[in-house]
């Protein structure tokens, strides 16, 4: 049979933009349909946009660690307004470079939402074309919990587009979305609380690593209230009413819930083709990002395995090199790097202290609390935290973790040591790099059991 393409991918995220340029770079003929911007979350309304607000909100604490070596900053004023049209146009810049990106690699875009017909086919505004194989690559949008007056609240998405910045703000939710937002506003001057319904902020990273921030945000003056959530929103005259769980009521000008992502299948016609999904909506795939039905395929936060951008990315990879250049290829889960870019900011890899007891039984724990060197003339009592979790039988370290500054570029490195197999005499006889912070990973000596 003919088809009108060789590959149709359904949107042109990150996954979806790498495995059509690796399939048209291996002679197959690739359509891409995007209904909204080509990026995806990532460069549109998640990690790029996000990073470049961190970066903003850093500069109040610059400016008052600067008078320690040394420099008399002046006054000093901040515009919103003027971040976020500069952020706006960093956007545009870098959604142009995928499209051009797409066109150099012959790759076809189509500017519009397109849902699945069958195995074979999608619809494209009032037009039907086939395609041998489909990817699906549509990513995940932010879900909003029942509560009375939710339509009063935003998301990410609309507080990277606010108006104005909020002088007062309430982020809901404990993950790394809440606690980056709220160092954000924080930084820039809103007075922030943070809600989190469970009994410590980021479940699932290491325990230590959890409190720790906890204790640096509220040092910053984050108010974070845990085991507490929002009943009911009512809008009034002196800004939106929160009634809490515990019957206490607050006023603020802006709440923005962070309260987690869904796989976005909602009206994608998968069920027509016979595309099993899990009961979040995710799409169902095997190691190789095949779904049950044989011309059809997933990547990304659509299949809600790991919802990171180097994640998609990999797994488009791995697709196109499996279909198009007859290596089947798996992307590994494991040993994955990645940052949380709170203030402080969290670097980790591998497994915690709780789930290496359980994986590993016998483990070795080795940490270092220390003040960052730059600290020492700017005058701020932020601390910084290494952790190396070891597993006893093989000296292999299995987990690696840091809250601190610098913590997001130097666990790169060791995620390549981490996914190496190195064990801790191998971290042991590295030279340090002084003075940095990035030593203590190979200066640590004192553990527990």
């Amino acid at each position: 049979m003919d088809y009108d393409y060789d590959l149709f991918v359904i949107g042109a995220g990150s996954g979806g933009v790498r495995a059509s340029r690796i399939a048209s770079g291996f002679g197959a003929k690739v359509a891409v349909a995007e209904e909204f911007r080509v990026g995806g979350t990532c460069v549109i309304r998640g990690c790029v946009p996000k990073k470049l607000l961190v970066y903003a909100s850093h500069f109040g604490e610059d400016f008052e660690s600067a008078r320690g070596y040394g420099w008399d900053v002046g006054e000093s004023s901040f515009s919103w307004e003027k971040l976020i049209a500069r952020k706006d146009v960093e956007i545009d810049r870098l959604n142009g470079l995928y499209i051009k990106n797409l066109e150099a690699a012959d790759v076809e875009i189509i500017n519009s939402r397109a849902t699945v017909e069958g195995p074979n086919s999608v619809r494209v505004g009032d037009k039907t074309i086939t395609a041998k194989t489909i990817l699906v690559a549509t990513g995940g949008w932010p879900t909003m919990p029942d509560v009375p007056g939710i339509e009063h609240a935003i998301t990410s998405n609309e507080a990277l587009h606010l108006d104005s910045l909020p002088e007062n703000v309430v982020v809901v939710g404990g993950g790394y979305i809440a606690v980056e937002f709220a160092g954000i506003f924080n930084g820039m001057g809103s007075r922030v609380t943070q809600l989190y319904r469970s009994e410590q902020i980021l479940r699932g990273f290491d325990n230590e690593i959890r409190d720790k921030l906890n204790e640096e945000m509220t040092k910053k003056g984050i108010d974070v209230r845990t085991n507490t959530n929002v009943t009911a929103i009512e809008k009034t005259e002196d800004g939106l009413k929160l009634t809490l769980t515990d019957g206490s009521e607050l006023i603020t000008d802006a709440v923005m819930y962070a309260t987690g992502r869904a796989p976005n299948t909602a009206g994608l016609g998968l069920e027509k083709a016979g595309v099993e999904l899990d009961k979040k909506g995710a799409v169902i795939v095997d190691e190789y990002s095949h779904t049950n039905v044989d011309s059809i395929y997933a990547v990304g936060d659509v299949t809600d395995r790991v919802a990171l951008t180097p994640v998609a990315i990999k797994e488009g990879h791995a697709f196109a090199l499996t279909v198009y250049n007859d290596t089947p290829t798996s992307p590994e889960h494991d040993a994955i790097p990645t940052a949380v870019f709170s203030q402080p900011p969290i670097g980790t890899v591998g497994v915690s202290e709780e789930q290496a007891r359980e994986q590993y039984g016998e483990i070795e724990v080795y940490t270092s609390d220390f003040k960052p060197m730059k600290h020492t003339l700017g005058g701020s009592d932020e601390r910084a935290f290494t952790k190396l979790i070891v597993d006893k039988a093989t000296d292999k370290v299995v987990g690696a973790h840091m809250l601190g500054l610098d913590s997001s570029e130097i666990i790169q490195g060791i995620g390549i040591a981490v996914k190496a197999g190195l064990t801790k005499a191998q971290f042991d006889q590295t030279v340090a790099v002084h003075p940095s912070s990035a030593e203590e990973f190979v200066l640590m000596r004192n553990s527990r059991s």
